[in-house]
């Protein structure tokens, strides 16, 4: 290294010094181009390689401190982030064995309905089994064995394919609101009776293909009753059970086992259902009134009962209030 540095400055020192007097040239002279470099002012078989020399001419001890700064202290790269010192393992010494049995019951609270409503059998909110759209709720084909806790803002409810079997009280209780229910493609024994008589607004009531055997109390506000494909029988209706049914237009029954008509029919009722039952025979006052001929049954235009063993053409008189002969057999 002293070899490299002892020629860098002898050439740095040459290049410096003013050339020899027979050497100068005129300023006219001074830019002219030179044609070749000479190195015969170089005394090259004087030069000492030894460099025993070199510590006369050049001061070494205060080379580093012109040339070079103090030395930037060395950084060790796992020390740019803090050491975090290991956390010690627990040791097992004295700790007492702990057993199920040992740990102490906490009791817990039942949880508490949420926006989704309360909470079904299966303990999930009513709008995570159903869906509950605004104030409808859709619980179609969901494996219900029993209806769940309905928003009180209930008005539509759609219950269809399930495995319901028994409709009780408290499934409606409160649901003033409520003016559609269809509960059809389940497996219904039994409703109890004053399931839906206490429902002011239910207007439509859908119960087909079940097995029901009777029917409940129904409301007064009732337009629509749909009990097709069921089991139903005559004297699983009370008597009378339509006659306050002022607003009902629509009665379906077909597809049961029904031995008679039920009287008396509501006046505003303008479609009826009976066929595929067991019907046989009509009493004289069954859509008329023979004790008032000029009373007309206006409203009710549609009624079947075809699919019956009975022969209507017995019975001709007891059509003189309707509008339309009924669908059935005339023989």
């Amino acid at each position: 290294m002293y070899l490299l540095v002892a020629i860098s400055l002898s050439l740095v020192a040459l290049s410096m010094a003013p050339p020899p007097p027979e050497t100068r040239r005129h300023s006219s002279e001074r830019f002219q181009p030179i044609e070749s470099i000479s190195y015969e002012n170089f005394d090259l078989d004087n030069y000492d390689p030894s460099l025993d020399n070199y510590g006369e001419s050049i001061d070494l001890n205060n080379y580093e401190d012109i040339y070079y700064s103090e030395p930037e202290p060395e950084i060790e790269v796992d020390t740019i982030a803090p050491k975090h010192n290991k956390p010690k393992l627990p040791t097992t010494e004295g700790l007492k064995t702990t057993t199920l049995a040992s740990i102490p019951t906490i009791p817990t609270k039942p949880a508490e309905p949420d926006i989704f409503g309360s909470l079904t059998e299966q303990g999930l909110p009513t709008c995570l089994v159903c869906v509950c759209l605004g104030t409808s709720v859709y619980c179609d084909d969901v494996d219900l064995t029993t209806l769940p806790p309905l928003p009180k803002e209930t008005t539509y409810l759609y219950a269809r394919f399930n495995k319901i079997t028994h409709v009780q009280l408290k499934n409606f209780a409160g649901l003033d609101k409520l003016k559609y229910v269809d509960l059809s493609s389940n497996f219904i024994t039994k409703i109890d009776d004053d399931t839906f008589h206490l429902l002011p607004s239910l207007q439509e009531l859908i119960l087909s293909e079940n097995q029901l055997r009777r029917l409940p109390e129904l409301p007064s506000s009732l337009v629509r009753l749909n009990v097709q494909y069921n089991q139903l029988q005559s004297s699983g209706i009370r008597t009378e059970s339509f006659k306050d049914l002022s607003r009902l237009q629509f009665l379906y029954l077909s597809n049961n086992k029904l031995d008679y008509v039920p009287v008396p029919l509501p006046v505003n009722l303008r479609s009826f259902h009976l066929q595929n039952n067991n019907i046989q025979t009509l009493h004289k006052d069954t859509f008329c009134d023979s004790r008032n001929p000029t009373f007309i049954r206006r409203a009710l235009e549609d009624i079947r009962l075809d699919a019956n063993p009975i022969n209507l053409s017995k019975f001709a008189n007891d059509y003189f209030c309707l509008i339309r002969l009924p669908t059935g057999q005339y023989f």
